[in-house]
């Protein structure tokens, strides 16, 4: 879509520009979309060996305690009567295509972070489509349309907010923090949910009585540099005073493709392997494909039982786009790999 120069320059920036967009349950909303008769059950998607994690759970399955990153074992515990299913990547590819599609036609200014979220800052679409809010509304109504699923957006002035503000409305909500009212939003919540805020640092932070944003947002700086070093310091002050200067950095085409794959059990037959790895290629040169684009160079990587990582690359002189051809040469970097 091109962009009249009239509707970027001639109305004040509002100043909640920035959107955080994110697809609910996307893996398993995408396998409802295939299977309809999945609807309203408790579906779980991801690996289902003694080493499976689930990757998407709807969320029938997640009051059941289901969560993303819980192993698949533990998941079928607390949830017996939940569906497992495989991912689909290509599906999940398609429809974040699609997603990506649905807001570019709002703004240029679109930062993917993964397959089902993304920023987006409004701030010169407004002419077009109205104040940020409402263009959050018409987003969520045109993806719910062009790709099936449902999404909760958060609108804010800053992305840090925009993406406390998505996650507090889910799922199929949208929520808007006025720059006025950017701090009472964030006082209550808890420290956890503030950037670079692990388990670690959180437990550091409760040693001072830290459980929460507005609890650190009142502790002196000089106080936390002492705890987790000046850089953390001054990184969680600002955050939890509702700034964040970082910028919408707009969507790139990506500089490599590939698929990845964990076994449930060490492979170390070289027949299975190859034939892991002609299944890989295909997967990448239907990727490669989709996207427009060819290959040059092909990258092998391989992760042995005692978890060293091997990774090997070759450029070949003609770019391809077909399954036989990565094949072939991600076989040779196999055959040559120490040990094989």
């Amino acid at each position: 879509m091109i962009w009249p120069a009239v509707a970027w320059a001639s109305m004040a920036r509002p100043s909640e520009p920035i959107l955080h967009v994110d697809l609910d349950a996307f893996y398993a909303s995408v396998e409802v979309l295939k299977d309809p008769s999945l609807r309203g059950k408790p579906v779980i998607v991801g690996g289902t060996g003694s080493r499976g994690v689930v990757t998407s759970a709807s969320y029938e399955a997640r009051r059941s305690g289901v969560h993303s990153a819980m192993p698949s074992v533990r998941a079928r515990r607390l949830c017996p009567e939940g569906i497992f299913l495989p991912p689909d990547f290509e599906a999940y590819r398609v429809h974040s295509n699609r997603f990506r599609e649905v807001m570019l036609s709002f703004t240029p200014l679109v930062e993917p972070i993964s397959l089902d979220e993304a920023f987006l800052d409004v701030g010169g679409a407004t002419r077009l489509f109205g104040e940020p809010p409402e263009v959050a509304g018409k987003i969520r109504d045109a993806v719910l349309e062009g790709v099936g699923v449902t999404c909760s957006a958060g609108v804010a002035s800053t992305k840090f907010v925009a993406k406390l503000a998505s996650a507090h409305c889910k799922p199929d909500g949208l929520l808007h923090v006025p720059a006025t009212q950017t701090i009472g939003f964030l006082e209550p919540l808890p420290v956890g949910r503030l950037w670079g805020v692990g388990e670690k640092t959180a437990d550091l932070l409760g040693r001072l009585a830290i459980r929460t944003i507005g609890d650190l947002a009142r502790t002196p700086e000089q106080v936390l540099q002492r705890l987790v070093g000046e850089a953390a310091a001054r990184h969680l002050t600002q955050l939890a005073h509702g700034l964040d200067e970082r910028e919408v950095i707009p969507y790139e085409a990506p500089k490599s493709i590939g698929h990845e794959e964990t076994f449930d059990r060490d492979l170390d037959d070289d027949g299975e392997i190859l034939r892991e790895l002609l299944h890989l290629s295909g997967r990448v040169a239907a990727r490669l494909r989709e996207d427009g684009y060819r290959a040059r160079t092909v990258t092998l990587k391989a992760r042995l039982a005692n978890f060293t990582t091997l990774t090997r690359s070759r450029t070949v002189r003609d770019p391809t786009d077909v399954g036989a051809d990565l094949y072939q040469v991600a076989g040779e970097l196999y055959r040559a790999l120490p040990g094989t």
